[in-house]
């Protein structure tokens, strides 16, 4: 059973973790592998509106997407896609990538091999991913600009899609620690964490969500 005191300093991370930018039309959307279907969902949404010509999805597999994608992140994403009405010429797949830096490195190394353009790029991440992966995009491709995106849910709406509470909870925790210490390992820019979430952190590290720490 998951306390109030819990969901609350969940509610915490899960603002913010998202980055609340305003989108706009960018040369390419990136989507980040992940468990999360919904990354792909966005990021065909975001095509059809008219705010990025292209899609790139980027990801391999990990110990959570080994059942449930075999294919790989990228190839179940861009199936998806295909099936939400977006042109297979409009999506690259990046089939290699293991974790953020690795997405944003190998699409940039693609995207630069088929000779596009990029200035922008709307980062399509799951909700909680939206700042880590801004702040490792920033370090290392600082020359574009980026503008993050996800589905639009709740917590408790996103749990009730992803059906597993506390990995959920456990993911919340594990970005954040990554946002505190990635900076000092140069694995992305420093960001301010306002003392309210280091609190909630510290609270939910302690009632156990844990899973998903770096030793």
């Amino acid at each position: 059973m998951i306390s109030e005191q819990s969901w609350a300093d969940a509610r915490v991370l899960w603002d913010y973790h998202q980055m609340h930018h305003e989108l706009r039309p960018c040369s390419v959307a990136i989507g980040l592998g992940s468990h999360d279907l919904g990354v792909a969902d966005t990021a065909a949404d975001l095509y059809k509106r008219g705010m990025a010509p292209l899609i790139v999805f980027t990801g391999a597999t990990s110990p959570t997407t080994r059942e449930r994608m075999p294919r790989g992140e990228a190839v179940h994403y861009r199936e998806r896609a295909l099936e939400l009405g977006v042109p297979a010429s409009a999506v690259f797949v990046e089939p290699e990538a293991r974790n953020t830096g690795e997405n944003i490195r190998f699409s940039r190394a693609l995207l630069g091999s088929t000779g596009v353009d990029v200035t922008s790029a709307l980062l399509v991440s799951k909700p909680y991913e939206q700042r880590r992966a801004y702040g490792t995009a920033r370090i290392l491709w600082p020359d574009v600009e980026f503008v993050s995106a996800s589905t639009e849910k709740t917590l408790g709406e996103y749990v009730r899609d992803i059906g597993d509470a506390r990995m959920v909870l456990d993911m919340l925790v594990g970005a954040l620690q990554r946002i505190l210490i990635y900076p000092e390992l140069g694995f992305m820019i420093r960001q301010d964490v306002p003392i309210g979430v280091e609190v909630a952190y510290e609270r939910l590290c302690v009632q156990g969500f844990t899973s998903r720490l770096m030793k």
